[in-house]
């Protein structure tokens, strides 16, 4: 009971923060654009917080899991704040990078340049995050000679219509994994909040030796775009 009622104060007082937040953005005089930027992102918080609090199994699972939730969304706000956008590769080995996981050892990456907008890049992270983080507690990551290979594709390049980006994050090196007993957050993150906001499609498999997740949604310019090697557009919409 009294790990409940810690849990519920905490929560209620950075709810509290976060509309004294959203109250000064209304009063001052933030231009239209970083407003609904920061919005989007305190939006993003708010969901984060709720659903740590409604999944947690104890006040100090809470307080561990929801920085590195937090932490992923606030790495992904400075790069929108300083580029506009967020490189699909680069979000993916940094997301990595902080459990210790690098490119080239346990992890391989591949697929095209691909920028993400701000709201969409947020979303990945917090995906990235989970699968990242899953792995290192009760997955691959946690075994000797576990891997996982990140791979993506953009298919359906016609100028008429959006590209459908697909993702596939494929663990190998495990042992035993089996499906999860309870619905944590992270299992809401893939299948309610990635399909709500991106439209998007996913596919766990539990193999004998890891998970393997696949993430299908149409790239639609709000979501990203492809880009070449120097920077021009291939898929999508400039801003």
């Amino acid at each position: 009971m009294a790990e409940a009622d810690d849990m519920a104060a905490r929560l209620a007082r950075l709810e509290a923060d976060n509309a004294r937040l959203r109250r000064l953005l209304d009063t001052t005089g933030t231009p239209d654009g970083l407003r609904h930027g920061l919005r989007d992102t305190m939006a993003m918080l708010r969901a984060v917080l709720r659903l740590s609090a409604e999944t947690a199994e104890s006040v100090e699972g809470y307080a561990t899991h929801l920085e590195g939730r937090l932490d992923a969304i606030a790495r992904v706000r400075v790069a929108t704040d300083t580029f506009g956008d967020v490189n699909l590769h680069t979000l993916i080995s940094d997301e990595l990078m902080i459990h210790l996981i690098r490119e080239g050892e346990q992890a391989a990456l591949s697929g095209p340049s691909v920028k993400l907008r701000p709201k969409a890049a947020q979303l990945l992270a917090l995906a990235i995050h989970e699968l990242s983080s899953n792995a290192v507690e009760h997955g691959v990551f946690g075994r000797a000679g576990g891997e996982v290979d990140v791979a993506w594709v953009v298919e359906g390049d016609d100028p008429k219509g959006p590209g459908v980006l697909s993702l596939v994050w494929n663990e190998t090196g495990g042992s035993g994994i089996a499906p999860p007993t309870r619905q944590g957050f992270g299992m809401q993150v893939l299948n309610d909040m990635l399909n709500y906001e991106l439209g998007a499609r996913v596919a766990l498999a539990f193999e004998p030796d890891g998970l393997r997740c696949t993430v299908t949604f149409p790239l639609v310019s709000r979501v990203g775009r492809v880009v070449d090697e120097t920077g021009a557009e291939e898929n999508g919409e400039a801003d």
